[in-house]
């Protein structure tokens, strides 16, 4: 059953009021929010949220990078540094490519593709490649083809240097959210001129380019834990990243 927006937005004003109601009557008409500082505004107009959190930082860029190498290394992933050039940055491909050892890679249409030279006969600019290691475009994988592949190379939005976050915009770069959580092995491209040092300023940078896009925000491995606490890896997405901040 589809709901129109008009009827959630009834539904959700029904169900304020009566949270409302519930509290005057519990507290004989003390207004709780007042009582402990916050301002609700008055129900039915326009309310702006307060902005007077911190959106910037005065770390320089390199102690902002180095925060984020940390941060990341912090959710068991593995984090490498590499330069910026597409020279630099193919090698460091290559390397996270023979370290776990996977031959079928899976890239988004728009990486790149001087960062995968020379590593595969399926990409054009790289028939003369590795003949070990093939490569193939995501122009709409179905399941089984994504449950095939070793391992996918991917760009990535921005990343957030405070939480260790890298975000994902499905963007051509980024991949779609499937190649992205399919896969066991991902090695993530972060360009070092995107990395902020906190959420806000990251969310303002996501808005910049579509404030639509479907967003997948990564802390490391995908990792749970069942009911006994035992720590169980790639149940929701990759069980191994390797993030490469280039720059």
């Amino acid at each position: 059953m589809s709901h129109s927006p008009a009827s959630a937005n009834i539904a959700k004003s029904e169900i304020l009021e009566r949270i409302r109601n519930a509290q005057k009557i519990a507290f004989a008409d003390r207004d709780l929010a007042s009582d402990v500082g916050i301002i609700t505004g008055e129900p039915g107009t326009h309310f702006d949220v307060p902005r007077d959190y911190e959106r910037s930082s005065n770390l320089a860029t390199e102690e902002i990078i180095s925060l984020a190498d940390e941060r990341i290394a912090d959710y068991k992933a593995d984090v490498r540094r590499c330069g910026s050039a597409a020279t630099e940055i193919n090698e460091a491909v290559k390397k996270a490519i023979a370290d776990v050892g996977a031959s079928l890679i899976g890239i988004p249409e728009g990486l790149n593709r001087e960062w995968v030279a020379g590593m595969g006969g399926a990409v054009e600019e790289s028939a003369a490649g590795d003949s070990s290691v093939e490569l193939r475009v995501d122009t709409g994988f179905n399941a089984q083809e994504l449950d095939e592949l070793d391992a996918i190379v991917t760009s990535s939005a921005v990343t957030c240097a405070e939480t260790g976050t890298i975000f994902l915009d499905g963007s051509a770069t980024s991949g779609r959210r499937a190649l992205t959580l399919v896969p066991d092995i991902h090695i993530c491209v972060v360009p070092a001129s995107t990395v902020v040092y906190g959420i806000p300023e990251a969310i303002s940078r996501l808005r910049e380019t579509d404030p639509t896009a479907p967003i997948t925000m990564i802390s490391g491995p995908s990792a749970t834990s069942d009911i006994e606490l035992a720590r169980v890896e790639g149940v929701h997405g990759p069980r191994t990243l390797i993030v490469i901040i280039a720059g």
